[in-house]
C-alpha cells in the first residue's frame, strides 16, 4: 500500500519544492473501521446509547476525526478525560453531548459551562462547578460519580447522600442540572470475576438513593468496552466504549476478529537499509544479539521516540508478506530485523519496502496485541503511545456503511454473536 502526502520544503529564498510521495512513516487510520466498530456496539447495546470515548487524542487515532466518524455511525455522546480535550472538540464544531470527568482545581469549569460540556462530579468539584455556573449565568450539566469499588475517582457510598442532597439543592436554585449518574468497572475484562456483580449492586443502590432524593437523570452509565460486550445487565441508558471503537479486544481470550471488530490503526514505515553481515555480528546497543550465521540485517526507522516500547525486542515487523522479529535493543529512532541470508539483488529489492509494525492482522500480520505481548503490556498502551512524530493519515473519511446493528460487508460476526462470544469467556 502507498499513502500520499505533500511536503513543501522551503530552502532559503529559493522557491519551495513540492513533493508527493509515500510517507517515510505513518499511522494510517481507517475511519470506516471506526464506523464499523461503532455500529457493532450500537447493535449490542441497543436500546442503550453509545458514548464514544475519544480521550487521549482518541487513543492516538485523532480525536476530531474519530469523533466525527463515531457520530456518523450512531454514537450519540462523546467522552473525554479532561475539559481541555472537550473544548478542542467543541472548537472543531462538534456539538454532540459531551462528558469530561477528570479534573483538578485548575480545570476550566467556566469554559466547560459556557460550551455546554457535561462535567463529572465526585465531590469537591461541585462547588467549583456551581461557581462557574454563577459566573456564566448558565446552569451547569453534571454527572454524579459514585465509587462502586474501583477506588479511584468517585464519591464513596458513605458520602453519597450528602453529595446528592447538595446537588439537588443547587438544582432547585437553577444552578445546575443533574444529567447523569455514573461509575467505572474494575475487572470487566475478566468476566468471571465476582467484583463486577458487586460493583453493579452498589451502582443500583446509588441510583435508588438518588431517585429517592428526586434526581431524574437522562443517563445512567457504568459499562465500558468489556462490560458492553459481556454484561448486558450493565448497559442501563448509555455505554462508554473506548478501546472497542478502535477495533481492539479487551479480553485475553478473544481476538478482535472473533468479536466482529476491525483494528483501525496501521503503523508502517519503509525499510531504511539492508546489509549483509557475517556470523557473530552484534546488533544494537549492548550487543545482546549476535547473528547465528551470515545474514542480512534490515534497518527499520521507528524507535521509542515514535512510541515503540524499548523493552519489546522480538516484536513483529511485516515486510513483503513475511513477519520478522525485532533483534537487539530498540533504540530511540530505529530497530533492526534479521532477514536471513539473501543475495545482493534480494537485499537491494528490500530497501524501501513497506514495513508494517501492526495493523488489522489479516493474513497473520502483526497486531497491537502482538506488540503488547512483546512489551509485557496491553494493546491500549501500544496504540496510545504512538508519538506525534509519526504522522496520522486517514482513509475512508467519507461515511459509507450499513445501518447500526447490521452485518458489515467487511466481517461476518454479527453483534449478537460477538456478545455471545464475550459472555462465554
Amino acid at each position: 500500500m502507498t499513502y500520499e502526502a505533500a511536503a513543501d520544503i522551503g530552502i532559503g529564498s529559493k522557491p519551495s519544492i513540492a513533493k508527493t510521495a509515500v510517507l517515510e512513516r505513518s499511522a494510517v487510520i481507517d475511519l470506516e473501521a471506526v464506523r464499523h466498530n461503532v455500529r457493532q456496539f450500537a447493535g449490542i447495546a441497543s436500546p442503550a446509547n453509545v458514548m464514544a470515548v475519544v480521550k487521549a487524542d482518541a487513543y492516538g487515532h485523532g480525536a476530531v476525526q474519530v469523533a466525527r466518524a463515531a457520530l456518523e455511525a450512531g454514537a450519540t455522546w462523546l467522552g473525554v478525560a479532561h475539559i481541555s480535550e472537550a473544548l478542542a472538540l467543541r472548537a472543531a464544531g462538534l456539538d454532540a453531548p459531551m462528558l469530561a470527568w477528570l479534573h483538578t482545581r485548575e480545570s476550566n469549569f467556566q469554559a466547560a459551562v459556557a460550551a455546554g460540556i457535561d462535567v463529572g462530579v465526585s465531590g469537591w468539584e461541585l462547588d467549583a462547578v456551581v461557581a462557574a455556573a454563577r459566573e456564566q449565568e448558565r446552569p451547569a450539566r453534571v454527572h454524579l460519580k459514585i465509587d462502586t469499588g474501583l477506588g479511584r475517582n468517585g464519591c464513596p457510598m458513605a458520602d453519597w447522600d450528602q453529595l446528592v442532597g447538595q446537588a439537588m439543592e443547587y438544582q432547585d436554585e437553577g444552578l445546575l442540572r443533574v444529567v447523569g449518574i455514573f461509575s467505572h468497572l474494575a475487572v470487566a475484562d475478566e468476566p468471571q470475576r465476582p467484583e463486577t456483580d458487586q460493583q453493579l449492586a452498589v451502582f443500583r443502590e446509588a441510583i435508588a438513593i438518588a431517585e429517592d432524593a428526586g434526581v431524574d437523570t437522562e443517563v445512567r452509565h457504568i459499562a465500558n468496552t468489556p462490560a458492553t460486550l459481556s454484561r448486558p445487565d450493565s448497559h442501563f441508558d448509555l455505554v462508554r466504549v473506548g478501546l472497542g471503537i478502535y477495533g481492539l479486544s479487551p479480553f485475553q481470550g478473544a481476538t478482535s476478529a472473533e468479536l466482529g471488530l476491525r483494528p483501525a490503526m496501521t503503523v508502517r514505515t519503509l525499510v531504511s537499509n539492508c546489509k549483509s553481515v557475517p556470523e557473530g555480528q552484534g546488533v544494537s546497543y549492548g550487543l545482546n544479539y549476535h547473528t547465528a550465521g551470515r545474514t542480512t540485517l534490515g534497518l527499520i526507522p521507528l524507535g521509542y521516540a515514535d512510541g515503540v516500547p524499548r523493552v519489546a525486542t522480538g516484536g513483529p515487523i511485516r515486510v513483503n508478506g513475511v513477519t520478522y522479529p525485532v533483534v537487539g535493543r530498540i533504540a530511540m529512532d530505529q530497530m533492526v530485523i534479521d532477514f536471513g541470508p539473501l543475495t545482493p539483488e534480494e537485499a537491494a529489492d528490500l530497501k524501501g519496502a513497506e514495513a508494517v509494525m501492526f495493523g488489522e492482522g489479516t493474513d497473520d500480520g502483526p497486531t497491537a496485541d502482538d506488540w503488547g505481548r512483546a512489551a509485557g503490556t496491553i494493546n491500549y498502551e501500544i496504540v496510545t503511545r504512538i508519538s506525534p512524530r509519526v504522522p496520522r493519515t486517514y482513509v475512508n473519511e467519507s461515511a459509507a456503511g450499513p445501518a447500526a446493528g447490521s452485518e458489515s460487508a467487511a466481517g461476518s460476526v454479527r453483534p449478537s454473536e460477538a456478545a455471545a462470544k464475550a459472555a462465554s469467556l
